[in-house]
């Protein structure tokens, strides 16, 4: 599930220096929307790239496409949504759900006041693609219900007024909703939140241990550096292998050293050949990867993140194949030799170039067989990168 971070920024939070202020430090932050007021859309764009929604007037929107029509127009706000018209008797007689349902906005923004707000709100999502739900009270808001209800209908947006509500909203039921709705000036409040989001969103791989069963020096090969716009920790790293059911866990070149200075940003990641799994599950080959497409970033335990390509440095050196199996025992194996499933990879012969043990980073001129180190295994064959139900042989 994608999560997403909105930015309240209408009149209602301040004057305009005020949502400035705000919008600058949702952007810098790295918010996916803003919501404002219509009167205000070409202002936020020209501050810089995001999502924008407006709220309309509940009657339609009647915006000239000139460019600073908004991505979408969201009802609610002066209307039924926030309780300033009441609700009808009968919904069916709704101007908000109306002007949905004649697809003349995208979204509903509804402050739950009580039960027929609740029910006006299912009913929103019903046409609606973004649903914001606001209440007054933490501990009284039915999110509970309306995650239960509405489903896959809409993007559930709750509204929320720090990092840690964020945090609850993301968490609620397991699912969670879908965005939040932040109604806060305190830059660290934007930045965690967002923080927040992008934890909700990574994934947690089930790394195993294999057991080196061949180190060997063979000749040179086109290798790749992978370097990346973000500074990498030291139990970081990307996983890469020739296999794709099989990925080496490669330690980012964090740790200084004799030869060279640290690098946090660079993963001397093999041969040009070889895959690297990409965020969402996928795989490219190292060949590939160029400035500005998306690569995984993974530390030992599987926590995984997601990271820009700066560029991919391609030279020829000498490069050792690294051979193991996932799943064996070779104590019990007959006549020593290992069971399981053999991946290989192949990576530059260089004291720098450093994969994970159980005894901590270790430099692959010094592995040998016997040696334990980190893999990702999946028994699933991949055509163009993708997984597919087929039988390949790779060796």
């Amino acid at each position: 599930m994608t999560r997403t971070v909105w930015l309240k920024a209408d009149g209602s939070v301040g004057d305009w220096e005020s949502r400035k202020r705000r919008i600058t430090a949702g952007l810098e932050a790295g918010v996916d929307w803003v919501l404002c007021d219509e009167s205000d859309v070409s202002r936020v764009r020209e501050l810089g790239a995001v999502s924008v929604a407006a709220f309309g007037d509940g009657n339609g929107v009647d915006v000239i496409d000139t460019g600073d029509a908004p991505d979408a127009t969201v009802v609610g706000k002066d209307s039924e949504g926030d309780g300033s018209v009441d609700l009808p008797p009968d919904l069916s007689g709704s101007a908000d759900l109306s002007t949905l349902r004649r697809d003349e906005a995208d979204g509903a923004y509804v402050h739950i006041l009580d039960d027929d707000y609740e029910a006006f709100a299912e009913q929103a999502a019903d046409a609606a693609e973004h649903t914001i739900v606001v209440g007054e009270d933490w501990t009284i808001i039915p999110l509970e219900n309306l995650i239960a209800r509405i489903g896959d209908e809409t993007e559930l947006v709750a509204g929320v007024e720090s990092a840690a509500e964020a945090k609850t909203a993301f968490e609620t039921l397991e699912t969670g909703a879908d965005g939040v709705l932040l109604d806060s000036d305190d830059p660290d409040e934007i930045r965690e939140t967002v923080e927040i989001r992008d934890a909700a969103e990574r994934e947690t791989l089930d790394l195993q241990w294999a057991e080196i069963t061949a180190v060997e020096q063979v000749g040179s090969a086109d290798r790749v550096c992978v370097d990346t716009g973000s500074l990498m920790e030291g139990d970081e790293g990307m996983l890469v292998g020739s296999m794709s059911r099989g990925l080496f866990f490669v330690h980012a070149e964090t740790a200084e050293s004799p030869y060279v200075a640290s690098r946090p940003f660079r993963v001397n990641a093999g041969a040009v050949h070889a895959y690297a799994r990409t965020p969402g599950g996928g795989t490219k080959y190292l060949s590939e990867l160029g400035s500005g497409d998306e690569i995984q970033i993974v530390d030992t335990e599987g926590h995984a993140r997601e990271a820009l390509v700066g560029r991919a440095k391609i030279e020829r050196r000498p490069m050792f194949r690294i051979e193991a199996v996932v799943g064996s025992d070779i104590d019990d194996a007959e006549g020593g030799e290992p069971t399981g499933d053999r991946i290989e990879t192949l990576l530059q012969n260089a004291e720098t170039i450093k994969v994970a043990t159980r005894e901590g980073p270790r430099a692959v001129t010094e592995l040998e067989p016997g040696d334990e180190v980190r893999v990702y295994y999946e028994s699933t064959a991949r055509h163009f990168g993708e997984a597919v139900d087929e039988r390949i042989v790779e060796k």
